[in-house]
């Protein structure tokens, strides 16, 4: 079991630190067994940034992919994810992220796509989602789950040209199915999963930095600096980015 004071020590040795802007993403049952569960990681972090900085969570209305059925698939459908309601106890975004976004020193969205914030800038969460963070040397702490949880690598994607996004468009038939107002489909996927090239480039050039804490993977990098490489591919070589030459 990882106790609460090994998570405080290695989280301490990566760079965490006080008055740091965090962008945190988590699986909780990628530790294996951790002393106080999801309380303990956001009771942690808290504790070691201080209110002198700040963290910020996702706090997206939507559930885990679902089963695409036989039917699904002949419509072309590659991706079905349910829209929740409000109040919704758990979320695709894990149970730390969902224990956080509840707490009373939390602000936090209203929106399908929300984010989450406690500390000196929480309050941000509730104007930008992440912007905040983003512009301000915020760093992102990925515990267990790797850079296809980073929320912030979306806010670089409106340069993304028309044609590869509309790789993912659903069909009439499709939106009378599944309402837009209900449903996350998609009906389509590139080649190749362009985030993990990034995330690739970004190890090469020495920007992540990484550790090991009970049975979870850890990657500790700052955020603009990430998904900087991101937002220079779409502009120098999306087609070569997304496998599509």
């Amino acid at each position: 079991m990882v106790t609460k004071q090994e998570l405080k020590n290695s989280l301490t040795e990566l760079g965490i630190e006080k008055g740091m802007i965090l962008e945190v993403h988590s699986s909780l049952s990628s530790f294996g067994e951790l002393e106080g569960g999801a309380d303990t990681v956001i009771e942690s972090l808290k504790e070691l940034v201080t209110e002198e900085g700040s963290i910020f969570m996702p706090a997206l209305r939507l559930s885990r992919e679902l089963e695409i059925s036989e039917s699904d698939k002949k419509l072309g459908i590659t991706v079905k994810i349910k829209i929740l309601d409000p109040d919704t106890e758990r979320t695709a975004m894990g149970i730390v992220a969902d224990t956080f976004r509840k707490m009373a020193d939390v602000y936090t969205g209203r929106d399908i796509i929300s984010t989450s914030g406690w500390g000196k800038h929480g309050k941000e969460a509730l104007k930008g989602g992440l912007d905040y963070a983003i512009k301000n040397g915020g760093k992102a702490l990925l515990l267990g789950v790797d850079i296809y949880k980073l929320t912030a690598m979306h806010y670089v994607e409106e340069i993304t040209p028309k044609d590869i996004t509309e790789i993912f468009a659903t069909s009439e038939e499709i939106d009378r199915l599944y309402p837009p107002d209900k449903w996350f489909i998609e009906a389509g996927h590139p080649p190749v999963k362009a985030w993990y090239t990034i995330q690739k480039m970004a190890y090469e050039n020495g920007l992540i930095k990484e550790t090991c804490i009970g049975r979870s993977k850890v990657m500790f990098f700052d955020i603009l600096s990430v998904i900087s490489i991101y937002e220079n591919e779409l502009k120098t070589d999306p087609y070569g980015l997304w496998g599509m030459k």
